[in-house]
């Protein structure tokens, strides 16, 4: 069973200052966290059932959520973390938590 740590971004004021900011500072950041497995970016997110879409969703994965815990507490994390609150200065995020379980299908 895997953790994922999921972000959701809505659309930035000025998506060419939120994207160069993403891209040449928190991706790299992020990208340190010990123990990551996968980083992935969805772009052109639409909603299902009405809603407004978000600009960018981040997800990233551990093996399991002590894990996934660990890597937020050690000082890449902090600085990850650090990082995530000048990201919400430029858009609204919501984040989340959670274990995969792929036993459903």
């Amino acid at each position: 069973m895997n953790a994922r740590f999921i972000a959701l971004y809505e659309t930035p004021a000025d998506p060419a200052a939120f994207d160069r900011h993403y891209r040449d500072v928190h991706i790299p950041l992020a990208r340190q966290l010990p123990g990551l497995r996968r980083y992935t970016l969805g772009r052109d997110v639409v909603a299902v059932r009405g809603g407004e879409p978000y600009y960018l969703v981040a997800e990233l994965e551990w093996d399991t959520m002590e894990e996934l815990r660990a890597a937020f507490a050690s000082p890449k994390g902090r600085a990850t973390a650090a990082d995530a609150a000048h990201l919400q200065a430029l858009t609204p995020v919501r984040s989340m938590i959670y274990k995969v379980d792929e036993s459903v299908l």
